[in-house]
């Protein structure tokens, strides 16, 4: 597997040709790992992307101008293919993905995408993610596209006594997904929130999904309420908070679309948060991702 390293004074960050996955993000200060390992016995991914599409479809078929096309696996295949490595400086990392007649069985589109990384210069503990969608076809495109990182937690801390931090926020709704991984938006919760914290719940189901662009800012905080990591997500629609009851890690996922709603079966055109891109039409999005000074132990 080809890895590409930039850095600076704080943090190295490490990006895989396989997926444009980052799979590193070593602090240097605190001399200790902050994304999750991917222990395939738990979780066996660091920080996929998910394209061209977020969640699952019913029964692994998706309908396009009446026709149908197999897509089994969630979230897409862009994880699981190979990234050209286009561009690499000492803070900046660039990978494409273009469309193949592989790709175009399971998915009828003419695309590229470009992934970045990149460290920023005034603000050494950032790193920015940056997605180019671009249409190359014929005809309309649509897709969904979403991050997936998981943030180690700290070795002294169980994830139950962490918090979600959600700057001005007294309240959200929320839905879930079922144990097929489909949607129930009709089940919405209320999270009530204390000066924007409320504690990690493991009692409630693990994906927590937030619509209707509620969330601008999260982070994850320890015991005392200082948050530890804090990711900026403005641009986005949707956030999913999902952790497995087995890993120490929780993944903050900022999402344009997401999972069928339980027992859908009409058109991709149809499905919610779906985008479209129009012939010849390029989007540009990004998020960051703020690894901030901690106290708390690693090791």
């Amino acid at each position: 597997m080809s890895l590409h390293i930039i850095e600076n004074d704080s943090l190295a960050i490490c990006i895989a040709d396989a997926g444009a996955e980052l799979i590193s993000v070593f602090d240097k200060e605190a001399k200790t790992e902050r994304i999750w390992t991917a222990d395939p016995s738990i979780w066996n991914r660091h920080a996929p992307i998910l394209f061209p599409f977020v969640g699952k479809v019913t029964d692994g078929v998706y309908r396009i101008d009446g026709k149908e096309y197999q897509m089994i696996k969630q979230h897409g295949f862009a994880r699981d293919m190979e990234f050209s490595c286009i561009s690499e400086t000492e803070e900046s990392i660039e990978h494409s993905l273009s469309y193949t007649p592989e790709t175009m069985e399971v998915y009828p589109y003419a695309f590229k995408l470009t992934v970045r990384h990149l460290l920023n210069s005034s603000a050494s503990r950032r790193l920015v993610i940056e997605w180019e969608i671009e249409n190359h076809d014929s005809k309309p495109m649509y897709y969904s596209i979403g991050g997936h990182p998981g943030f180690l937690l700290p070795s002294n801390i169980k994830k139950e006594d962490c918090f979600l931090v959600f700057p001005g926020k007294e309240e959200l709704q929320y839905f879930s997904a079922n144990a097929a991984g489909f949607a129930l938006p009709e089940d919405k919760h209320v999270l009530h929130l204390e000066q924007g914290f409320a504690p990690y719940q493991k009692d409630i189901p693990d994906t927590w999904i937030f619509e209707d662009q509620q969330i601008k800012s999260v982070g994850i905080a320890g015991p005392d309420r200082e948050a530890y990591v804090t990711m900026n997500c403005d641009q986005f629609p949707m956030l999913a908070v999902w952790a497995n009851s087995k890993g120490p890690f929780i993944c903050l996922e900022p999402w344009f679309g997401r999972t069928d709603d339980d027992g859908f079966h009409e058109s991709l055109k149809e499905k919610k948060g779906m985008e479209k891109l129009n012939i010849g039409e390029l989007k540009k999005i990004s998020y960051s991702i703020e690894f901030h000074p901690t106290k708390y132990s690693y090791k």
